[in-house]
């Protein structure tokens, strides 16, 4: 966790700045100064301290509200003028309350909610076939034309990911695994079916 002191390029305030990110999510934190003095206690104690240019003095960040950072390391910028800090946070870094200091919009989305979705309008398509329907069209051709189609899309899904994740190319896979959870499904509960009358 420890950086070389001399090595640091402070400014002509005697500050360098602080980017403060969660070490296990990156999610940037904040942006805060360190001194000489608050960055050599972070090195002692492993917790941030910094340098406020409003109040003039050392902050312990968390000192009061519990909101610790423990760090887990600091790097230097190739230039030595700033430091990465990756921390693991005792709670929110903004002292509105919020996790992070920058308004970032989240993904509000329930992935569950969304398969659920995909997986019941799949099993509409099963049930009533409609025509132009390629989803129809699969269903018709039965479970060995599924998972060839679940194969194609799996590779193609494989290939993309050298470009980088993309929600369109993993929902083009879902859209074909579904019919063949549904026609399995089918398969089981028919089979099950047979099974309760033999018994009887």
């Amino acid at each position: 966790m420890s950086i070389n002191l001399d090595e640091v390029k402070f400014d002509e305030r005697g500050l360098v700045p602080a980017i403060v990110q969660n070490a296990k999510t990156r999610e940037v934190l904040t942006l805060a100064y360190m001194n000489q003095e608050s960055l050599a206690r972070t090195i002692e104690t492993g917790q941030t301290w910094f340098w406020s240019r409003s109040r003039n003095e050392l902050w312990h960040k968390g000192e009061t509200s519990g909101n610790t950072q423990q760090v887990v390391s600091l790097a230097l910028d190739c230039d030595r003028d700033a430091i990465v800090v990756l921390v693991d946070p005792a709670g929110p870094a903004c002292h509105t309350g919020a996790r992070s200091c920058f308004d970032v919009v989240e993904d509000s989305i329930d992935l569950g909610r969304v398969l659920d979705g995909l997986y019941q309008l799949i099993e509409s398509r099963e049930r009533e076939r409609p025509a132009g329907s390629y989803t129809t069209y699969l269903f018709n051709e039965g479970i060995d034309k599924i998972l060839k189609k679940v194969g194609e899309e799996s590779a193609e899904t494989i290939i993309a990911a050298e470009r980088g994740p993309r929600a369109a190319d993993v929902g083009s896979l879902g859209s074909f695994v579904s019919p063949g959870c549904v026609t399995r499904r089918a398969r089981c509960e028919s089979r099950r079916d047979r099974e309760r009358a033999q018994a009887t």
